[in-house]
């Protein structure tokens, strides 16, 4: 009988990790809630190049292009009238990622003995968000499932095409950071060094800027860049734990909006994305209330959190939901006075379309010119970090030299 891992939340909200035997995945989430655990995950126990590729699968958890791609041809089979249990068995056995051809058998086993299919996708949150749970909700309810599975693949797709343009923009920089790096680790560890024992040996001082290098140099090659190691992980370590908690999270944001050049660029990005999770959400026919909700959960910002948490409250006092973004400070007055034209004449779901759209497209042009800024900032920056190694190489030589003239 098969043996499965899985990790859990107790009745008490304490989080549990263990094994069990039983003869499906669905069989061991049954004997798991039956003990009032909560499963989050199971996977089945491999052996041999089945263990291989469940190390090789961790890289690949919760992969966005293999959602898109899953969604789409689930899409693509239930609109040609492929029954849904069937879908799912096809997909499950092409699936690539052991962990992912796991969650998938469950889901269909489950879905087999009358489980809703947004219920089986609840439990797997590593894969499916709480937007598509929402949506395929909303599929099951109106009998237009391939439909909302079809409209979830595009609005993936199209958030993840804005996410790539933001990384491939700072590729290039990073890249040239960190040859700097390494061209300053370098110098610093091996030429400079060197150099300065040589001089030393002759009976010749050498110069201020020559012996502080020397000594980053000593600190990189001896045990007190343990301690520095040790130092720096200790207050990454204390300012991830300060970011997790609520205020942490408010000064963060707030900080990341008010920086001058990537303020504006994450301030589009995340009107952009409220813009576009809402109207698709309110397309696929889930209610304005329960979309806020869901938008609340995603939006990524603390404030923006905020604003869309206390427009669902107006929404249900019966008030417009524009006056707490325009507060918020994050959405510009412009962008809220169209959601309240939008509100007003009925086309609040076209009105956001529009300005994601619109936002989007402004994004491209402000990732342009940042690149076109960094680079040549980072290139000055490297030049200048060089240019000092240099003299600090030069002038203790240029020295000597002089002094034996």
């Amino acid at each position: 009988m098969p043996r499965y891992y899985y990790t859990a939340i107790a009745a008490g909200g304490k989080k549990l990790k263990g094994a069990i035997t039983a003869e499906s995945s669905y069989s061991a989430r049954k004997q798991l809630r039956v003990r009032s655990i909560h499963p989050a995950s199971i996977t089945e126990v491999g052996s041999g190049a089945g263990g291989k590729a469940a190390l090789f699968s961790i890289f690949a958890r919760g992969g966005k292009t293999q959602i898109i791609d899953f969604t789409k041809q689930m899409a693509t089979f239930l609109n040609s009238g492929i029954k849904l249990t069937e879908a799912l068995s096809v997909l499950a056995l092409q699936a690539s990622d052991v962990r992912f051809k796991n969650a998938l058998a469950d889901i269909r086993d489950r879905v087999v003995t009358g489980e809703s299919f947004t219920d089986a996708l609840k439990d797997y949150s590593d894969y499916f968000d709480v937007i598509f749970v929402s949506m395929v909700r909303v599929g099951e309810v109106t009998g237009s499932l391939g439909k909302s599975l079809s409209t979830i693949a595009n609005f993936m797709e199209k958030r993840q095409r804005v996410e790539s343009k933001v990384i491939t923009a700072m590729i290039y920089p990073m890249v040239l950071f960190s040859f700097c790096i390494v061209a300053i680790i370098i110098l610093t560890t091996t030429v400079i060094p060197k150099i300065g024992e040589q001089i030393a040996s002759t009976g010749q001082k050498l110069p201020w800027i020559t012996q502080q290098l020397m000594s980053v140099g000593n600190v990189l090659t001896s045990w007190r860049l343990l301690i520095v190691i040790a130092v720096v992980s200790g207050i990454i370590w204390g300012l991830k734990r300060f970011l997790k908690t609520q205020r942490g999270a408010y000064l963060r944001d707030k900080f990341l909006l008010w920086l001058p050049l990537f303020g504006p660029l994450i301030k589009q990005r995340v009107v952009a994305r409220f813009a576009s999770t809402l109207s698709t959400l309110l397309s696929s026919g889930l209610a304005m209330a329960e979309s806020l909700r869901v938008v609340a959960e995603v939006t990524g910002n603390s404030i923006m959190k905020k604003a869309v948490q206390q427009s669902r409250e107006r929404i249900l006092a019966g008030a417009d939901i524009a006056t707490p973004l325009r507060d918020s400070g994050v959405i510009d007055p412009a962008i809220a006075h169209m959601v309240t034209v939008g509100e007003k004449s009925g086309e609040l779901e076209t009105m956001l379309k529009n300005i994601s759209e619109n936002l989007e497209a402004s994004t491209d042009v402000v990732i342009e010119r940042l690149s076109a800024a960094v680079e040549p900032l980072i290139i000055i920056f490297m030049a200048a970090i060089v240019g000092v190694i240099a003299y600090a190489t030069i002038l203790p030589i240029l020295e000597v030299s002089a002094f034996e003239f």
